[in-house]
């Protein structure tokens, strides 16, 4: 499985930025996907992800009412919304898949995902 983010850039607080995930592979439609972020000197920390079909969706609290996760398995993407950005939300966001055998579990540790995407940077000024 190969993952391509994009979207990042440079955006003032307030502003909004949709991250894109591109992915390879025949069964996209049979992985949980997950965005996660990393802050320098920071720990890897969950932001979201969301279910096989795209019913089930999981939220850090941090980010909930304003970014929005989502996926078409037909285009093989999954999408970040972000909405409100706050300075704090600066970070390399991460595309991740999980290939966990549940349509609706959910997991949020970043070593229960397998594989990931090179990063793209999101940037809030104050």
């Amino acid at each position: 499985v190969q993952l391509v983010e994009s979207g990042g850039g440079l955006v003032q607080a307030g502003g909004s930025l949709r991250l894109s995930c591109a992915a390879s592979g025949p069964t996209f439609s049979r992985y949980v996907m997950g965005w996660f972020r990393q802050a320098p000197g920071k720990e890897r920390e969950f932001v979201a992800a969301v279910s096989w079909s795209g019913g089930v969706t999981k939220y850090a609290d941090s980010v909930k009412g304003r970014f929005t996760i989502s996926r078409d398995n037909a285009k093989n993407t999954v999408w970040l919304q972000m909405n409100s950005l706050k300075p704090e939300d600066t970070a390399v966001y991460y595309c991740a898949v999980d290939p966990v055998m549940s349509p609706t579990m959910i997991r949020t540790t970043p070593g229960e995902y397998d594989y990931w995407g090179q990063g793209t940077q999101v940037t809030v000024s104050s």
